[in-house]
């Protein structure tokens, strides 16, 4: 069967890279990744690529902004070398972590939520001075845990504590006691010390519960925008794929 005339057309690396505004090295990089196919070279050695080469390289483009270069990248190499299953697998990696960074968010916002109603107003932090401050003994049987607990969130460095110069004890502020209700929140629904300490530096830079409603909505819009670019993603390499059974009926 004869071949689409298309699949005869020959490109240079300027004719890919300029619709994307990209430069002909960048081309070249990505060729030399795996994220293209091969091209061609003509009897002086020059690269030659075609239409497919350009599906290509608006897949792994569109890819980029919802997986990360590593992953998009990983994508097109398995596709490029005839494994579908192993892209299908990078790709719902990525739809899976999204969902747990979704996950993540929402108890995120539940424990702050429950803070912010123990504290009498949604949101806001106590007043100075409104909470005394108290020992790991009275913090412990307030939140239903035992000392050693608040010790080890005190090691991993979730809560930080000042000790009393003339006793040792550890003495919890106001600070310290909101740190260790959301680090109490958070391990209730299953999140790991690590997955809690980012958090926790957030609230810290932040001084308090209320700053952070700007950046929780900052996060939201990340997640969905990571979602749409998932899709449109899948999209362009959908019609990248189709493109490449296409190439290989034509050859058969």
């Amino acid at each position: 069967m004869e071949r689409d005339p298309q699949s005869r057309v020959r490109l240079r690396p300027v004719d890919l890279a300029r619709p994307h505004g990209l430069s002909t090295q960048a081309v070249r990089n990505y060729e030399e990744a795996g994220a293209l196919p091969a091209a061609e070279r003509t009897e002086s050695g020059y690269r030659t690529y075609t239409p497919l080469h350009a599906r290509a390289l608006a897949a792994f483009l569109a890819l980029l902004p919802g997986h990360g270069h590593r992953t998009a990248t990983g994508i097109m190499r398995a596709v490029n070398r005839g494994a579908a299953d192993e892209a299908c697998l990078l790709i719902d990696e990525s739809h899976a972590q999204l969902l747990e960074d979704r996950r993540t968010l929402r108890a995120v916002e539940s424990a702050l939520r429950d803070l912010g109603s123990e504290a009498g107003e949604p949101g806001q932090p106590e007043p100075p001075g409104s909470s005394p401050a108290t020992f790991i003994g009275p913090l412990a049987d307030q939140l239903g845990l035992r000392p050693a607990t608040l010790r080890a969130w005190e090691a991993a460095g979730l809560v930080r504590p000042r000790r009393d110069p003339l006793t040792g004890y550890r003495v919890y502020g106001e600070a310290d006691v909101r740190d260790a209700r959301l680090v109490h929140q958070l391990r209730r629904g299953g999140y790991l010390l690590e997955q809690i300490a980012p958090l926790l530096d957030q609230v810290r830079a932040a001084g308090g519960l209320a700053p952070l409603e700007a950046a929780l909505t900052d996060w939201h819009s990340r997640l969905a925008a990571r979602g749409r670019a998932l899709l449109t993603g899948a999209a362009e390499l959908d019609a990248y794929l189709r493109g490449r059974e296409e190439e290989e009926q034509q050859a058969s």
